[in-house]
């Protein structure tokens, strides 16, 4: 169904269906609604010298989501004065939960946890480790001297709403990969992020993609910190939750191992229209 918020496209959501629910940031946590959610183990201690805020509940996270719907209905005028409070808002809520909520522009962002560390291009590295010949640390300038390939995609929440014609730019995993020399026995890539507990997976093939990038720029400007930046991943035939925000660390593995919103019920392979229950159209 179109609303007339934007850009913005909601579509049925087979999840309310099935009891489940929707990345650590544009959205990038999307999750599944369970009638009864066991307690999560503790996550780890964050490493020396950087901040791990506290993850955010599933009945925070649904109810807020359910405040963000009514704004898809709403008229112009008021989808114009939303969105100005939440742009101040969002800057002061220490719990990123304003975040949640859609504006104007088809997207509003959130993270797993109550804070998240601001990197630039004076502090940030991204860590490539793991099942390699070449480990290797880039900084932001180095990932800015690469090639850069841009591409203009849908993007597809897992929850139902969808962004049409959003550009991305960076440089392709797979190149990055090759720069390391990854080892015969690697199967598959793990992705960890500087809020200090999101992380995700994809298998090498999926990696490979060249549809699958180490974006730093999003909609023709450089990633802000609220869209996952300096730097994040985008995949861009996946559902959402497997772009994951604030990317520090690429860690080629054997196995693929289970990410944040996998370990509390998405599916780990999450092909747009051929997971999680959905029928979305594709969107690569």
């Amino acid at each position: 169904m179109r609303s007339g918020y934007g850009s913005l496209t909601r579509t049925r959501d087979p999840w309310l269906d099935r009891g489940r629910g929707c990345s650590n940031g544009q959205v990038n946590s999307e999750r599944p609604e369970k009638p009864e959610e066991p307690e999560q183990p503790a996550a780890p201690a964050a490493p020396e010298g950087q901040d791990r805020g506290t993850p955010i509940g599933r009945r925070v996270l649904l109810g807020t989501l359910g405040l963000g719907a009514l704004g898809v209905v709403a008229a112009p005028t008021l989808q114009r004065g939303m969105e100005a409070f939440l742009a101040g808002a969002a800057e002061k809520d220490p719990t990123g939960l304003t975040g949640l909520l859609p504006n104007g522009g088809g997207f509003r962002y959130y993270s797993v946890t109550s804070s998240v560390p601001r990197k630039d291009a004076e502090n940030y590295q991204l860590k490539i480790d793991g099942l390699v010949d070449r480990p290797i640390t880039y900084t932001l300038a180095d990932l800015r001297a690469m090639p850069q390939t841009r591409m203009v995609k849908d993007v597809q929440c897992v929850t139902g709403w969808r962004v049409p014609g959003t550009p991305f730019e960076g440089v392709r995993l797979s190149r990055l990969l090759d720069a390391a020399g990854v080892r015969s026995s690697a199967g598959a890539v793990r992705f960890t992020c500087f809020d200090g507990a999101y992380s995700e997976s994809l298998t090498l093939d999926q990696a490979r993609r060249a549809d699958v990038l180490v974006a730093l720029r999003m909609q023709d400007k450089n990633l802000s910190h609220s869209h996952g930046g300096p730097v994040r991943l985008y995949v861009a035939p996946m559902y959402f939750y497997k772009s994951a925000k604030w990317l520090s660390g690429i860690t080629v593995t054997e196995n693929v191992r289970a990410g944040y919103w996998e370990n509390r019920g998405y599916d780990i392979d999450a092909w747009v229209g051929r997971s999680n229950g959905r029928d979305d159209e594709p969107t690569s």
